[in-house]
């Protein structure tokens, strides 16, 4: 990734409130289509959609067979053999992230950095709902006596959160988020707070998700939520008019969060600056949005007026855009109240990696940050046409110029998250 150097400049170490600038010095990913950041981006520029028939498990009894997998994933290297087995697959994928976003971070000098000042803000939507269900099996078929003594720290929800502190060594702030498809997003907001209001200098933010699983799956699917189109290379297909549903994924990312301050002293390497973040709730429907988009609007202008930008400023909206008919139409409205009717770019990464859920709004701030920096914006993939308000980039790429982005995340419980992400 092109990214700038921190140097001993004249750039201010503040915000536009006083505030310490928080910036990114290491990013992870663990998702479909890509391994690293470097593949992640190859899928979304190609694009290549990862969507195809389950493998983790016997979807043939499914209504819904096919998902976005993270394909080639190898833990061991991250936890060992021993630990592997005693870590659900939500953990796994979150610890291995981090890990990356943390070697990337350090890769130029290391932290120097108090193990209480450093904290860790991890979320998933679900948890580890793998383990919990194949131990209700466990229960049903063999009783009591062989559940497995190691599913409480397996299946709770900030088991991630918990295992990269320990992996660490990092003693300071440390919590879970658990706010459905904003989950991500929301993680690393929390995070750039942390490093805002002084409680931490350096904080590792993402979300992670693995509920490619059998009940979870028939759940979105007697729900309604889930693509059924027969061809899995086109079933994810945000803001298309033929938009049917999204495509269980699952995956995680991490960003190393830092004060700007701090980076350019140990000389790293910045890859961006998080410089906005606003968060509302619908108050409306358990999963539902407002059709007018009111909420998400909120969210958005929260977020420009945190980084102190007008929406003129930004260069393009890096989309939740879940190819669901309800939630892309209330988004697209959103979109068009804050910027004006197809007056930005906007792309949705979904049409690659399904809906990651919980590791969602982390993967796309991953892909905004990367598209800000290098001024070019991947093509929304199987988006064909549209009678929404949106500008929807499709079939190829679109260079823009260098400029702050805004990532969007929505989800049940009329969550709302956006993200202000800025190159440096």
């Amino acid at each position: 990734m092109t990214a700038a150097t921190a140097r001993g400049d004249e750039a201010p170490t503040t915000d536009h409130r006083g505030r310490p600038r928080v910036v990114v010095t290491g990013m992870g990913v663990k998702a479909p289509g890509g391994l690293t950041v470097d593949e992640l981006w190859a899928s979304l520029m190609a694009p290549r959609p990862a969507a195809a028939p389950v493998t983790l498990f016997d979807a043939s009894e499914l209504s819904v067979g096919i998902a976005c997998e993270v394909t080639g994933f190898d833990p061991e290297p991250y936890v060992g053999p021993k630990e592997v087995r005693r870590t659900d697959r939500v953990a796994l994928l979150g610890i291995a992230a981090s890990a990356d976003a943390l070697e990337a971070a350090t890769a130029d000098a290391p932290l120097d950095v108090e193990p209480v000042r450093c904290g860790v803000v991890a979320g998933s939507g679900i948890g580890g709902i793998r383990t919990l269900e194949q131990q209700i099996l466990t229960y049903a078929e063999k009783g009591p006596s062989k559940v497995g003594p190691f599913l409480v720290p397996m299946m709770m929800a900030n088991a991630t959160a918990a295992l990269i502190g320990i992996r660490n060594g990092f003693s300071g702030p440390n919590t879970a988020v658990a706010t459905a498809c904003a989950t991500g997003a929301n993680a690393i907001g929390e995070g750039a707070r942390l490093v805002r209001d002084g409680m931490a200098d350096v904080v590792i933010a993402g979300g992670t998700e693995a509920c490619v699983t059998p009940v979870t799956m028939a759940a979105f699917a007697r729900m309604g939520a889930l693509s059924r189109n027969s061809d899995p290379s086109a079933a994810s297909r945000p803001f298309d008019d033929d938009r049917d549903g999204f495509v269980m994924g699952e995956g995680a990312a991490f960003l190393v969060l830092e004060r700007y301050d701090n980076a350019v002293a140990r000389g790293a390497e910045i890859l961006g600056e998080v410089a906005g973040y606003g968060m509302t709730c619908d108050a409306h429907h358990i999963t539902a949005p407002i059709e007018d988009g009111s909420g998400a609007v909120a969210a958005i202008e929260m977020a420009l007026a945190d980084a102190g930008l007008p929406a003129s400023a930004i260069g393009h909206v890096n989309a939740h855009g879940t190819s669901t008919p309800h939630n892309d139409s209330a988004e697209a409205a959103a979109i068009a109240k804050v910027f004006g009717p197809r007056a930005v770019p906007v792309t949705s990464g979904k049409g690659v990696t399904g809906h990651l859920i919980g590791a969602a709004g982390a993967v796309e701030a991953v892909a905004a940050l990367v598209s800000a920096d290098r001024g070019i914006v991947p093509p929304t993939a199987n988006h064909t046409r549209t009678e929404l308000p949106v500008d929807v980039v499709a079939g190829e790429a679109r260079s823009i110029e260098r400029a702050p982005a805004v990532s969007t995340s929505f989800a049940f419980g009329g969550h709302n998250v956006a993200l202000v992400l800025a190159p440096v």
